[in-house]
């Protein structure tokens, strides 16, 4: 039989992302916690966790935290139709979610929801095209993110795509596109970028006939983002949904109107996620439509 108490130190030291905040989260010493990640790693003969900053688990320890996300998820239902054997404590669902889709549509979708299951959300911030990472480590019991295809032992749905358009502000149109709007120039115009992963200026870009590089900003906010556009600082693609207001107010221009780009956005669960979990994808399967699109080609 597996030893939960072993296991739950081994969540908290992948979630809380140390085995000091790990060790805090389960009102145990940091020594305690690593003795017991010991043991684990002792009775099953192999490693559970790289010893990095933040620690990584090993190809076990992912199974392991994939089984606990799972088993959290059926213990809820146990309580619910077993009061008695509740701990008081209030659930927690972790849900890896990139930063557009917080800033625009997930709280209307989505919020509802948690206030009427009396669940706290507790969200992981990744962009759309890594975010399945999370649910592959064990970190996460749900994500969306732009990849089809589910890590073992998960399901994935369609929600729709988020819609993005290019713009940038007057000024920075009148400094580096006077003489009209030429694709072409793009990679000599410096772009706002997310992060690190995000390609989606870079996309966009070569869709218009621009070369790599691109000279880029880096900005891992969505608010600042914007902010950042509207001073003139460069130009990016911003979900429609976030930008209609100074769309309207001309504060922000389309760079190329015909050429929106389209992310197609799936939701990803564990098959043995309970009825909560359950509940929650139909929630979204129903929600997600009134501010996604359908992708193209769709």
């Amino acid at each position: 039989m597996l030893d939960y108490k072993l296991l739950a130190a081994l969540a908290a030291v992948v979630e809380q992302g140390g085995f000091e905040r790990g060790a805090r989260a389960l009102g145990l010493t940091q020594s305690a916690v690593s003795q017991r990640i010991k043991l684990m790693e002792a009775r099953l003969g192999q490693p559970v966790l790289m010893r990095v900053t933040p620690p990584m688990p090993t190809a076990t320890g992912r199974r392991l935290l994939n089984h606990v996300q799972q088993v959290r998820l059926l213990e809820r239902d146990l309580q619910t139709r077993v009061p008695a054997v509740h701990d008081g404590a209030p659930q927690r669902l972790r849900i890896a979610l990139n930063a557009d889709s917080l800033a625009t549509w997930w709280a209307a979708a989505a919020g509802d929801f948690f206030i009427r299951r009396e669940v706290l959300m507790e969200l992981i911030i990744e962009d759309q095209d890594v975010g399945l990472k999370r649910m592959r480590d064990g970190e996460v019991a749900g994500c969306v993110c732009a990849a089809e295809r589910p890590v073992a032992g998960a399901k994935s749905i369609a929600l729709g795509a988020m819609r993005y358009c290019g713009v940038a502000a007057p000024s920075f149109i009148e400094r580096h596109f006077a003489d009209g709007f030429d694709g072409k120039r793009l990679s000599q115009a410096p772009a706002i970028v997310f992060g690190t992963d995000d390609r989606l200026q870079h996309r966009f870009a070569q869709q218009l006939g621009a070369r790599d590089p691109l000279i880029h900003h880096l900005c891992p906010s969505a608010e600042g983002f914007v902010k950042l556009l509207e001073s003139g600082l460069g130009w990016g693609l911003v979900p429609r949904l976030q930008v209609e207001a100074e769309l309207e107010q001309g504060t922000l221009l389309e760079l190329a109107a015909a050429h929106p780009v389209d992310v197609a956005l799936y939701w990803h669960y564990w098959r043995q996620g309970g009825e909560l979990l359950g509940d929650l994808t139909r929630h979204l399967r129903q929600r997600a439509g009134g501010w996604l699109v359908a992708p193209a080609g769709a």
